[in-house]
C-alpha cells in the first residue's frame, strides 16, 4: 500500500471495502493491527518457540495474549468496516450500496482462503472463514452511529453468554471439530471464535470507528473507558470466584459431589478447574452456571468480553498517540498492519512448511523471533519498493471488479426501464 495515499479503503484482511478517498489512514490503526497479528505468532507458535524470554516470561506474555490478540483483531475489522461505510457519518444510498458490494465479494473471498489455509495443514484455529460471516452480520447495523453500536455490543456482551450458555445446555455435549468452519452451529455458538462472542467485538470496533479519533478529548474518554472494563473484568471475576465462592462451587461440581470435607482433596479439585479455566475453546463448560463468572480467554463470557475490549481500546489509543509523535519507531509496525491479510496467511503457509519439514518437535527456540524479524523487513521493504501489499491487491481488485460489474449491470436495467 503506498505510503501517505487516502486509500483505507485498501487495507487487509480486516479492511472490507471503500472508503472515501478525502480520508487518510491512521498509522496508528495498522500499528495495533500489527500488534494483533504478532500475537497470533505468540498464540499459534507457542512458549517454546521464545528465545529471548525464559520459560515464566514466555508463559506470562502467553497467558496475556492469548484470546486478547484474536479480541483486538475482530474489533478493528469493525473499526475498519466503519471507516468504509462513512466513519462518523453512516453513509447512505449509493455510497451505502457500494460499499455492501464491496464487503459482500471481500467477505467471499475471505471466507475462501480461510477455507484453503485451514487445509493447507497448519495446527492453528483459523479466523478468516469466521471473519467473512462477521463481516456479513455487521452490514445491517452499519448505518448506525457510534451511540446505537455501543448500546448494541454491549447488550450482545451482557445476554449473549447467557443465551449461548442456554442453548449449548440444552443441545448436550458438543466437541470442538477444530475445523476452520464445519457449519452455522459452529460459527454461532460452538467454535472457536462463535459469533455471539466476537460480534461484540466487532460492533465495539464499528463505534469506535464512528467516533472522531483524531481528538484528544475522544481519546482520553477511549482510554479511560478502557481502563475501566479492564477494571470491571478482572475484579468482578475475581470477586465471584473467590470471596464469593465461584471457584469452589465450580470445583465440588465437578467433583460430581456437593461437599468436599477434605482441604487437600479440595485444593487439587481447584487447581484442576484452573487449569479447565485457561484451557477453553470458546465458551464455557454448562454443567454450572458459575462457569460464567470466569474471565480467562475464549470462554466468551461478560468479563473476557469486557476485558477484551478494554485492553483493546488501550492499546489502539495507544498506537494512535505513539504513531503521532514517534513515527520512525511506529513505521516497521504500521507497514505490518497495512498489509496484515498478507501476513496473518505467509505465517499459517510458513507454520505447515516448518510442520511438514519437521522430524522432531518444531516449537523451537527463536523461531518466533525469526517469524517476527522476517515478518517486518518484507512488510517495511514491499511498502517502500511497491507499496499495497500483494494479498490486498489482489482482493481489492476482485472487489472493484465486482462492483464495476454490479453498476454497468444496474445501469443497463436503468437505460432498459427509460427506453420502456
Amino acid at each position: 500500500m503506498a505510503e501517505n495515499r487516502s486509500d483505507d479503503r485498501r487495507s487487509p484482511a480486516t479492511d472490507t471495502t471503500a472508503a472515501p478517498a478525502r480520508h487518510h489512514r491512521i498509522d496508528g490503526i495498522d500499528a495495533a493491527r500489527a500488534l494483533a497479528i504478532f500475537g497470533m505468532f505468540v498464540v499459534h507458535l507457542g512458549v517454546t518457540s521464545f528465545g529471548l524470554l525464559s520459560e515464566d516470561g514466555a508463559t506470562a506474555v502467553h497467558a496475556l495474549l492469548r484470546g486478547n490478540s484474536s479480541a483486538l483483531f475482530a474489533l478493528l475489522a469493525g473499526l475498519s468496516l466503519a471507516f468504509m461505510t462513512g466513519r462518523t457519518t453512516p453513509a447512505t444510498g449509493d455510497r451505502l450500496r457500494q460499499a455492501t458490494v464491496r464487503i459482500v465479494t471481500r467477505a467471499v473471498v475471505i471466507g475462501v482462503l480461510g477455507i484453503f489455509l485451514d487445509m493447507v495443514g497448519a495446527p492453528v484455529a483459523v479466523i478468516l472463514t469466521y471473519y467473512a460471516g462477521f463481516f456479513l452480520l455487521a452490514l445491517p447495523l452499519a448505518r448506525l452511529r457510534a451511540g446505537a453500536l455501543w448500546a448494541v455490543a454491549g447488550v450482545l456482551a451482557v445476554v449473549g453468554p447467557f443465551v449461548s450458555f442456554t442453548l449449548r445446555s440444552a443441545m448436550g455435549p458438543v466437541e470442538y471439530s477444530g475445523a476452520s468452519l464445519g457449519s452455522l452451529t459452529e460459527f454461532f455458538l460452538t467454535g472457536y471464535y462463535p459469533a455471539i462472542t466476537f460480534m461484540a467485538f466487532v460492533f465495539a470496533g464499528m463505534a469506535l470507528g464512528r467516533t472522531d479519533l483524531t481528538t484528544t478529548a475522544v481519546r482520553l474518554r477511549l482510554f479511560a473507558a478502557g481502563c475501566g472494563l479492564t477494571v470491571f473484568a478482572y475484579g468482578g471475576s475475581w470477586l465471584l470466584l473467590y470471596p464469593l465462592g465461584g471457584l469452589d462451587r465450580l470445583a465440588i461440581a465437578a467433583a460430581g459431589t456437593e461437599t468436599v470435607t477434605d482441604p487437600a482433596v479440595l485444593e487439587s479439585l481447584r487447581a484442576a478447574t484452573r487449569e479447565d479455566m485457561y484451557a477453553m475453546h470458546g465458551q464455557v463448560f454448562t454443567d454450572s452456571w458459575w462457569w460464567l463468572a470466569v474471565g480467562t480467554p475464549h470462554t466468551g463470557t461478560t468479563f473476557e468480553i469486557a476485558q477484551a475490549v478494554g485492553q483493546a481500546l488501550i492499546v489502539i489509543v495507544a498506537c494512535v498517540w505513539l504513531a503521532e509523535r514517534v513515527r520512525w519507531l511506529m513505521y516497521p509496525l504500521s507497514s505490518v498492519g497495512r498489509m496484515s491479510l498478507t501476513v496473518y496467511s505467509g505465517h499459517l503457509l510458513a507454520i505447515a512448511v516448518v510442520v511438514g519439514l519437521s522430524t522432531r518437535d518444531w516449537h523451537t527456540p527463536w523461531l518466533l523471533e525469526g517469524f517476527v524479524v522476517a515478518t517486518v523487513l518484507f512488510a517495511v521493504l514491499w511498502r517502500v519498493t511497491v507499496g499495497r501489499g500483494p494479498m490486498e491487491s489482489c482482493l481489492g481488485a476482485i472487489a472493484e471488479g465486482v462492483h464495476v460489474s454490479v453498476q454497468e449491470i444496474r445501469e443497463s436495467r436503468e437505460q432498459r426501464r427509460g427506453r420502456g
